[in-house]
């Protein structure tokens, strides 16, 4: 070989494996299964990656074979025409309000709380030119029509934005859009010749939690973005479902935005394999969630937003703590448990030992801010002068009560929302 040829190739080698790689990975399975930051965090299995591998080796730009049935499985799953997979749902959702929306100016209405609001880096205005309405639930849980109503602009008045598009997200924060709200919606959109679309990133844990076909989700909404990576632990990909015409130019985006991919059959292979093992695991996931919440509360620990099915929102200022004192506290146990503020999330991976660990953590913390003054029954801290008989108290951190509570918590609440 010629030397210089071979310099390099010297150079251009690289090994991404450590020493110890499979030591290495036990103890990442072990991270995940002890973290409540997300759930996109889940790790591929073993069984995950030899089903993967038997899937075709197609050009998916072009075609690719096990994509394609990927694909066409989603449509039909959801009822709609035609899929088309994505690398995120950021994309999804970003693809979708692009191809809905042609001539500006014009407006998408969405909640305050929300992906497409929140965690999307402006994607609306940048890609598609788009004003976004944002809207808080006036109920506190979910949009309604007369929120929507109030907040839909119609019209020729040149100094607006009319609204084209509504985009819902189902679930948000891990509670359930109830699907009667979701008709009302669509129903008037309809009639006023507004597009609906859906980010439906973890709508597999509607469908497992209510019972529900998806076709019947998402029979309301003119598009969906479905996500694979959170919930159901593929390690990549979104599928983008919608009329024929709709995935048609959605498809031309994708290649604009940078999205198109080749050999994409290994991870059509990983969301399969996620679709029959995994979504069956939801209901577990739901479970756990809620005895998260049940040991919380019997512990005398608010509740913000409860597991309607795999995420609780807790306040600990009611027994005196701090989300900073858990945090760092979990982080130090023998076997550490990751947390990151208000939101709890229970995945797929989570174990049974990590939710016990952490109830038992924070009966632990509870009982030294007691022994140090802290009156769980007034919500108060007792001042050097009482001696803990209820003679005077301050009052550090005030309980949590309803809407109030919420805003009390919004920082940290809105930081750690949607992801």
């Amino acid at each position: 070989m010629d030397p210089r040829l071979e310099t390099i190739i010297n150079q251009v080698r690289v090994d991404v494996l450590t020493s110890t790689q499979d030591v290495d990975n036990a103890a990442q399975l072990n991270e995940v299964s002890r973290s409540f930051v997300t759930d996109t965090i889940t790790v591929p299995t073993k069984e995950m990656y030899e089903y993967a591998m038997r899937a075709s080796l197609g050009d998916a730009v072009y075609n690719e074979p096990s994509t394609t049935a990927l694909e066409e499985h989603i449509a039909k799953l959801t009822g709609k025409q035609a899929a088309l997979f994505v690398t995120s749902g950021t994309m999804g959702n970003q693809l979708a309000i692009r191809t809905h929306l042609h001539q500006p100016p014009f407006s998408i209405v969405s909640d305050v709380r929300g992906h497409i609001s929140v965690y999307e880096a402006g994607g609306a205005a940048l890609h598609s030119g788009a004003h976004t309405i944002t809207i808080t639930p006036s109920n506190g849980h979910h949009l309604t029509l007369q929120d929507i109503e109030a907040h839909v602009v119609f019209g020729s008045d040149i100094h607006t934005a009319p609204t084209r598009l509504i985009c819902l997200e189902n679930t948000l924060n891990g509670t359930i859009f109830p699907q009667s709200d979701i008709v009302e919606i669509s129903n008037f959109a309809h009639e006023n010749g507004i597009l609906m679309h859906l980010d439906g990133a973890r709508l597999w844990h509607v469908a497992a939690e209510t019972k529900t076909p998806m076709s019947e989700l998402c029979a309301p909404f003119h598009s969906i973005s479905l996500c694979f990576s959170k919930g159901l632990g593929a390690p990549v990909g979104t599928c983008l479902v919608g009329p024929k015409t709709f995935i048609d130019k959605a498809r031309w985006f994708r290649k604009v935005f940078g999205g198109g991919m080749r050999q994409t059959g290994i991870l059509a292979g990983s969301v399969a394999y996620a679709l029959t093992h995994n979504f069956p695991k939801l209901p577990r996931v739901h479970e756990l969630a809620k005895r998260l919440q049940q040991g919380l509360e019997e512990r005398g620990v608010g509740i913000l937003y409860p597991a309607e099915t795999c995420m609780v929102f807790y306040d600990p200022s009611t027994i005196g703590l701090e989300y900073w004192e858990i945090v760092e506290r979990a982080a130090v146990l023998p076997n550490p448990i990751t947390l990151s503020g208000s939101r709890l999330v229970v995945h797929i991976q989570t174990s049974n030992e990590a939710v016990d660990d952490f109830l038992e953590l924070v009966s632990t913390l509870r009982d030294e801010k007691t022994k140090a003054g802290f009156v769980l029954s007034t919500g108060k801290w007792c001042d050097e002068e009482c001696l803990c008989e209820g003679k005077k108290s301050i009052e550090l951190y005030p309980p949590m009560a309803g809407a109030k509570g919420l805003q009390s918590n919004e920082q940290d609440y809105r930081k750690c929302s949607s992801y």
